[in-house]
């Protein structure tokens, strides 16, 4: 996928389902998805041309800005979000495992992005909030080396809005815990 994507993340199902509306009245944008999850929030993950995203993204945090827990805009977002978003990573032979936890969902979809983009890994899933209180979390793969620059690059940028919550690098999982994860 070559287009931008954004998302914004609302306190309630009602302000959610407000926003995704006026997304889509405002800009070009195809909704990939929209949701209630835990404990209550309301998810809209929107895709289209940059200007259309950062445009719908705008509109629905400013007419509305209380209910709003966290917004992205991400102008060409890497390839294997998508895979880990829908749980249909190809994880070939996993090496050292990273995990990373986040307060609100976009924070998590940011960090994978950034850790991607950072270092020779492999994204294996996108735990967006259910189940988890509103939390979220990603983890991934690659090399011990390569695992250890992504989480710490991925924290710094979930960091930034105060999202991060904890993260690990576990260096060579037994092969238990990856039957448990995979």
């Amino acid at each position: 996928m070559n287009k931008a994507i954004g998302m914004v993340e609302m306190k309630t199902v009602s302000s959610g389902m407000r926003a995704a509306d006026r997304m889509v009245k405002t800009a070009e944008v195809d909704i990939l998805e929209a949701s209630t999850v835990c404990p209550g929030k309301y998810l809209v993950l929107i895709s289209g041309e940059l200007s259309a995203v950062r445009a719908a993204v705008d509109a629905a945090t400013v007419a509305d800005p209380e209910p709003v827990i966290d917004t992205f805009v991400l102008g060409a977002p890497h390839e294997s979000i998508f895979t880990a978003l829908y749980g249909t990573a190809d994880i070939g032979s996993p090496e050292a495992l990273g995990v990373l936890e986040t307060f609100s969902s976009s924070a998590a979809i940011v960090a994978a992005d950034v850790a991607a983009k950072t270092a020779m890994v492999q994204l294996i899933e996108l735990r967006l909030a259910r189940g988890m209180c509103g939390k979220s979390y990603l983890l991934l793969t690659g090399g011990i080396a390569a695992v250890q620059a992504a989480i710490e690059k991925a924290q710094a940028g979930a960091g930034d809005h105060g999202m991060f919550l904890d993260s690990a690098v576990i260096p060579h999982p037994d092969e238990k815990t990856w039957k448990s994860i995979l």
